[in-house]
């Protein structure tokens, strides 16, 4: 815990990127999105040299900016990344940090037809605006991508679809093993729809003239977002279903296997996933034994069957639950730069 904060050596600056690929999308959110980066202190005192690429790809009900905001008494991440170097445990990076947020609260960092395709917003727009306005070394082997929670998500699934753009991942409490930490959530979600008649854009119209919202509120709106995100439906008339019967609770089996289909446990059963990770530098997951969303159980799967397809990584469990634990960064920032920079 910080006594004091110190003052920050490098500089944080953001520019506005107005995206096509967003443009249009399902939600009407904004397509011109502010984009924060840091620079290392001294990017402006040595013009020819370049840096590795480090971006961090926050949880739900998150964006970006949330990263470099001022904390009592802890660091934000570009804090961080400062006292590591000073103790020796990392070395300068440029580090992005993207606004994926949307009307129903984060990203999964994935393609939706219901929400907006935020994976190709990242990797088709994002990192080449990067590579381009700033001196990274413009090699896929030299970025980093990390996130905790939905940003876990994020990673992993970046690693296992799109791991080209990426030389190493990190995933802290990733959403995973969709058995445990989402239908856990049903009984719960479905008592909050009941107070709007069973209704979502009910449910949402309440939510977004709410002064104050509650975890209730928020637990049926991330259901609803992984929903849009994992089972989009053309045919209906918000673009997406839910997977269970909004009076009686009885989960539709068929809706429901579309969502696991996008569970990181099976999906690293698909031999073109497995390829990916393992062109990857490197793959780092951990998870606290306490978690509310119960991940560490899908942790423990995912970690077993890396084990089993001989997929190099490194795992770790650690005494907390899932919130209040960016200080785990201290583990996988160090982690990633060793083997992005080599």
């Amino acid at each position: 815990m910080l006594k004091r904060r110190p003052l920050l050596r490098g500089r944080i600056e953001t520019f506005v990127h107005d995206s096509r690929i967003l443009k249009g999308n399902p939600l009407r959110d904004p397509s011109r999105r502010v984009v924060t980066v840091y620079l290392p202190p001294e990017y402006d005192r040595e013009p020819r040299k370049r840096y590795p690429l480090f971006v961090d790809i926050v949880g739900y009900m998150g964006a970006g900016q949330a990263h470099t905001n001022w904390k009592a008494f802890e660091e934000n991440v570009p804090l961080r990344l400062e006292r590591l170097r000073r103790q020796g445990k990392i070395g300068p990076v440029i580090a992005v940090f993207p606004d994926c947020f949307n009307r129903i609260g984060g990203s999964q960092y994935i393609n939706s037809p219901a929400v907006g395709n935020y994976a190709d917003y990242l990797l088709k727009e994002i990192l080449p605006e990067i590579d381009q306005r700033y001196r990274t070394m413009k090699d896929p082997r030299k970025r980093a991508v990390f996130g905790k929670s939905s940003g876990g998500y994020g990673a992993i699934v970046h690693g296992m679809k799109y791991a080209k753009h990426w030389g190493a991942v990190a995933c802290h409490s990733g959403d995973m093993y969709f058995d445990f930490c989402y239908r856990m959530d049903i009984p719960q979600v479905l008592n909050t729809l009941a107070k709007h008649k069973r209704s979502v854009p009910a449910f949402l119209s309440d939510f977004y003239r709410k002064d104050k919202i509650s975890s209730s509120d928020v637990a049926a709106l991330m259901f609803i977002a992984m929903a849009a995100f994992y089972d989009p439906d053309p045919e209906s008339p918000r673009g997406f279903e839910l997977p269970v019967d909004l009076y009686t609770g009885e989960l539709n089996d068929k809706r429901w296997a579309r969502w696991l289909k996008h569970d990181p446990i099976h999906m690293i059963q698909s031999p073109a996933a497995q390829r990916q990770l393992k062109s990857l530098k490197g793959v780092f997951i951990d998870c606290g034994v306490k978690d509310q969303w119960h991940l560490h159980y899908g942790a423990r799967i995912f970690r077993d069957r890396l084990k089993k397809l001989r997929i190099k990584h490194h795992y770790e469990e650690f005494d907390d639950n899932h919130s209040s634990i960016d200080y785990r960064m201290d583990v996988s920032l160090p982690w990633l730069y060793r083997r992005v920079i080599r």
